[in-house]
């Protein structure tokens, strides 16, 4: 039998003292793993704000990674029917803590074997400064960062960044422009809206491209270009009741996607920043200003059997008809001649006056940074007056052309040119009457039909134009068979709603074009296919031909005399 244990004083001291140790040891637990947890939210709370917060907060970001600048991307731009053609997208750049890199050369080999393009001797000099920041590579593609993230090196870190992306490429490189690797606008576009674009909430921009147009443009240009060896070309489409741009090509072209491989002439915008004599268009302001001024009507005309004598030199015409000519046979005829005639008996100022209004003497207001201001003579003297009649003597751009005889063609209103979408009612300011502008598409139709631009025929878009060949400067000398060869165009010319230009720079004939490299064998056929191409895409129905009141609209009276007899024809 088992009995009660006696009372020990020892064992219940010996108690005591155990019990008291555990509660010390659960004491001092109790503060190890208060500690513990405190410091595990510290470094979380840290991990939150570095990893998450910080890319909310751009000080706080720009403090984490030094003087960089970090871009939080850019407003997207559309052309008028939404499609997309510039954007930004994450992309990782790489990044490195010199002081918390132990083996300097081992990281450096093994960095350049994933990125070749890196400098041994400049990643050294940047490492052994010690600096606690600085960039390695910019932008690495997803395998780059991979390749990157397994070697495993503390002190190499990445950072999400944006990167600006053009899905259209250069289609519309001259158009939209570009960024630098920070994101900030460098041309076109991107750079006149800088601001705009990359506020913390930037709008997308809607520009008045249309990317259908575009592309018919830059290929059917491009194809000439190549055909007639030109060294280049311009290509525009102008709606002509609104001054929006539809296209703008300019050819040779850039990869926005990466400008540092491109050729720095292929980033000169030729339709804006070019300005050239542009030859036989500019009889169009001529004939306009004459009739606008009541000095000269259609059944006005002015002997042109002799060349103009012009201090040493002879104004002579290409076609010499050696009579006397009509204002629409002038026109027909492309006639130096008559249009000199014409110009002297409006005068000077009247032609200076009349080119200002239409924004042939100052830049135009295009909204790019890349626009050209003309090159107009300082004194107008007579000599002056003379050439500029026959687009000789003075420079603009095609952007400058195209706009101008919109107001030619659209009932006698400039609208400046925009390359951004319009949504209200279009303004403008009238610059010849309703009539002038009615005779003009009398005459631009009769030289598609019956004169020098024949070869700019659209069948059922009622193509009217003119043709422009002029040889270049350069060095303030004329240089020889250098030709900028032009087209200008309007459809349908019983209502226009689209002006066409085109321009081909030095292009050379060939069997083809019977070894002719003029306006009307080089770029009228460029223009007949757009116009064949984009006709049906921007909803321009096909004309009647025998329609009444087509015939109607357009008809004109020539008068001619020959022999010394007069005859009146109809067309």
């Amino acid at each position: 039998m088992i009995g009660r244990q006696p009372f020990s004083p020892f064992k219940a001291r010996q108690r005591a003292l155990v019990s008291k140790e555990v509660e010390v040891a659960h004491t001092r637990l109790l503060i190890v793993a208060s500690l513990a947890l405190s410091c595990f939210i510290l470094v979380a709370a840290r991990l939150i704000d570095v990893t998450v917060l910080a890319a909310t907060n751009p000080k706080d970001t720009k403090h984490f990674i030094g003087k960089a600048d970090y871009n939080l991307g850019r407003g997207n731009i559309y052309d008028r029917n939404g499609w997309l053609l510039a954007t930004s997208l994450d992309s990782f750049s790489l990044y490195a803590n010199p002081k918390i890199i132990s083996d300097t050369e081992n990281t450096i080999s093994r960095l350049i074997k994933i990125l070749p393009e890196l400098d041994a001797k400049e990643l050294r000099e940047r490492f052994d400064q010690k600096q606690g920041f600085f960039w390695i590579k910019r932008q690495l593609t997803p395998q780059q960062k991979y390749a990157i993230n397994r070697l495993g090196i503390p002190g190499l870190d990445f950072k999400t960044e944006k990167k600006r992306l053009y899905p259209a490429g250069s289609l519309t490189s001259h158009v939209v422009g570009f960024t630098d690797i920070d994101n900030r606008g460098l041309a076109g576009i991107e750079r006149k809206f800088d601001a705009q674009l990359s506020s913390p909430a930037a709008p997308p921009k809607h520009l008045s491209i249309d990317i259908r147009v575009q592309h018919v443009m830059q290929t059917v240009l491009a194809k000439a270009v190549h055909k007639f060896n030109a060294i280049g070309g311009a290509g525009l489409v102008m709606n002509a009741m609104t001054g929006e741009v539809i296209s703008m090509v300019s050819l040779p072209e850039f990869n926005p996607n990466d400008v540092s491989a491109e050729d720095g002439k292929a980033r000169f915008n030729k339709a804006t920043l070019g300005v050239y004599e542009m030859g036989s268009t500019f009889k169009i302001f001529t004939a306009a200003m004459a009739l606008d001024s009541g000095k000269i009507s259609m059944r006005s005309g002015y002997d042109a059997t002799h060349p103009i004598r012009m201090g040493r030199f002879l104004i002579r015409d290409y076609h010499a008809k050696k009579r006397w000519l009509s204002v629409p046979e002038i026109f027909i005829y492309s006639s130096n001649i008559g249009s000199v005639k014409m110009a002297m008996d409006v005068g000077g100022n009247t032609q200076r006056a009349f080119l200002k209004k239409l924004g042939l003497l100052n830049k135009s207001p295009l909204e790019l940074e890349e626009i050209s201001a003309p090159i107009v003579p300082q004194r107008w003297r007579d000599v002056n007056t003379m050439t500029i009649a026959f687009g000789h003597g003075m420079a603009v751009s095609p952007i400058q052309i195209t706009s101008a005889v919109a107001a030619m063609v659209n009932g006698g209103t400039f609208h400046a040119p925009t390359l951004i979408r319009k949504t209200g009612a279009p303004s403008g300011r009238r610059v010849i009457s309703t009539k002038t502008s009615d005779e003009i598409r009398r005459l631009l139709r009769l030289v598609v039909s019956q004169g020098t631009g024949s070869k700019a025929e659209a069948h059922g878009y009622l193509v009217g134009g003119k043709t422009g060949t002029a040889e270049k400067v350069v060095g303030n000398r004329y240089k020889q068979k250098a030709l900028m060869s032009s087209f200008v165009a309007a459809f349908p010319m019983n209502s226009p709603r689209y002006v066409v230009f085109v321009m081909v720079d030095e292009p050379i004939g060939n069997k083809e074009s019977q070894g002719y490299a003029t306006g009307g064998w080089v770029a009228a056929p460029v223009v007949s296919e757009v116009i064949k191409r984009i006709g049906p895409l921007l909803g321009v129905q096909p004309v009647n031909y025998s329609d009444p009141s087509v015939r109607n609209d357009l008809a004109i009276n020539v008068l001619t005399i020959k022999s010394g007899k007069k005859s009146l024809a109809s067309f």
